[in-house]
């Protein structure tokens, strides 16, 4: 099972219930957990079948015939998240066009919230992002590493401000921050407010984007493949608690349960890729 990327050892301890639920709950399967190094390394394990299960738009948008689609992941009772852009308290950076001439911290070039979607609204502001996210942008000066490092980069004083998902940077904004209606009626990650340091504040926010999806590679002839997504499916906050291992921070979770989905709920996504030069299989 490929998670998406990030600090290994953060990501493999965030999905261990996950792991534990389908090592549990389906006879007959050693669920093992890599990380790959970005999202780029995703579609090249599947093709050669070093793995069976993943779970990004980016790498099924890519070439939906290599998946077969699970569902969206669901968390909190939601499955949408948010991807927002962040400064210092006292920064005069307010609105997207202020971004131009700065620097700022992205997540890993092909991470929707934490790279393409940011990247599409500068465009959309007038920004010219250059060769971005292949390349380097032409009217700020972009670093690209994944959420975490973003937000270290933004702390330290190395970027102006940074991009990254709801689920990150919501734990960085003061308590009772005012959000969008869209964010208050989505968000899954509000009751964490105030909880993390330092303390950022948000200059934008997208609108809800689908939560990952988890898919199996359709070249995966298994009668685990169908249980392994019933499992997923059917399963509930009860149940997945059930498969917590010990001291575990509940508000990492990246899983509860999969809704029905489809390639369609992802068109906003493949569009905006497409608008900052992300090239796709036919």
């Amino acid at each position: 099972m490929l998670l998406t990327p990030g600090t290994p050892a953060d990501a493999r301890q965030r999905y261990k219930p996950v792991q534990n639920l389908l090592n549990g709950e389906v006879d007959g399967v050693d669920v093992k957990m890599e990380v790959p190094q970005d999202y780029s390394a995703i579609r090249p394990a599947l093709k050669s079948e070093q793995a069976e299960i993943g779970m990004d738009d980016v790498t099924l948008l890519s070439n939906p015939d290599l998946m077969d689609v699970y569902g969206t992941t669901v968390t909190g009772g939601s499955a949408f998240y948010f991807s927002l852009m962040l400064v210092p308290p006292e920064s005069e950076i307010d609105e997207r066009t202020d971004v131009k001439g700065k620097t700022w911290a992205f997540a890993d070039r092909l991470s929707t919230s934490g790279s393409i979607f940011a990247l599409y609204t500068l465009q959309q502001a007038g920004l010219d992002i250059g060769d971005a996210p292949k390349g380097d942008a032409e009217d700020f000066d972009g670093s690209w590493t994944d959420h975490d490092q973003a937000l270290q980069r933004l702390a330290n004083g190395d970027a102006d401000g940074a991009t990254t998902w709801g689920g990150n940077g919501i734990p960085h904004l003061p308590e009772g921050t005012d959000v969008p209606q869209r964010v208050e009626e989505k968000s899954s990650f509000l009751d964490t407010m105030g909880s993390e340091t330092p303390q950022f504040k948000a200059i934008w926010w997208s609108f809800p984007i689908p939560k990952q999806p988890m898919y199996a590679r359709s070249s995966w002839e298994s009668e685990k493949k169908s249980e392994i997504g019933e499992v997923l499916l059917n399963s509930t906050k009860d149940k997945i608690t059930e498969y917590y291992p010990e001291e575990y921070n509940e508000e990492k979770l990246p899983f509860t349960t999969l809704t029905d989905t489809s390639l369609e709920d992802y068109e906003p996504v493949r569009k905006r890729m497409n608008a900052v030069g992300i090239e796709f299989d036919a």
